[in-house]
């Protein structure tokens, strides 16, 4: 199980610090790069297939997770890892595709993400199933369609889950660029999806949801400079 609170993350029900894990990597223990490894395979294998790996995808993170130890000197303290190791991760996809002159299939994409994702449970309506399985399909033909740079937004932002700062540090893009190709990616997919499925929606759910933890966030660093005032 894997869980993220802040830099800290839950591996099979421990806590890990990534920060104090950096810090024991550079002090000369490099087994601890383990437990980094252990909490961020999943979701950079995600990422690789998402973006164009297919069948490279584990080669592509194992090359990725090398060339973050090997570069680790550079990494920012206090910096969250998980962005910063998916700005690696697309990078060798990158690479990787380009090398081999070819670019994956919207099929071969799809089953791949297939893979990196849950099963879809053998109680839900199959139906239902089918229907979910289609607009999957669907919005991987239409991300195909999208420029690199739109692509790449709306997959860490929605495929990955990302929020618009990590998105911003993962492609080394200021904020406001990340929110202009967004809105302008999203507009383009509106147009390229089926009728009745508009990613635009999940994306006005989203802001919502990043907006409210922001303001309760602003309301707990105001509220702490009011105790400290008080005493």
């Amino acid at each position: 199980m894997r869980t993220r609170e802040g830099d800290r993350i839950a591996v099979d029900d421990s806590a890990v610090d990534e920060g104090a894990v950096i810090a024991r990597v550079r002090a000369g223990e490099p087994e601890a790069y383990a437990l980094l490894v252990r909490a961020h395979t999943a979701l950079a294998l995600r990422a690789a297939r998402a973006l164009g790996a297919g069948a490279d995808a584990e080669d592509v993170v194992q090359q990725s997770f090398l060339k973050a130890y090997c570069t680790l000197g550079r990494f920012r303290d206090g910096a969250a890892f998980r962005p910063w190791l998916l700005s690696i991760v697309a990078n060798e996809t990158r690479n990787t595709v380009r090398s081999a002159a070819r670019r994956r299939s919207v099929v071969d994409r799809e089953a791949a993400l297939r893979e990196a994702e849950p099963l879809i449970p053998e109680s839900v309506d199959p139906a239902h199933a089918a229907v979910a399985r289609e607009r999957r399909a669907a919005l991987l033909a239409a991300l195909d369609r999208l420029s690199e740079d739109h692509r790449l937004v709306v997959t860490y932002r929605y495929l990955l889950e990302m929020d618009e700062a990590e998105t911003a540090e993962a492609l080394s893009w200021p904020r406001g660029t990340v929110k202009s190709r967004l809105n302008r990616a999203l507009r383009k997919l509106a147009g390229l999806l089926p009728p009745g499925m508009d990613i635009r929606e999940r994306a006005a759910e989203k802001a919502a949801e990043e907006a409210a933890g922001e303001g309760a966030r602003e309301g707990v660093a105001e509220g702490g400079e009011r105790d400290e005032r008080r005493g």
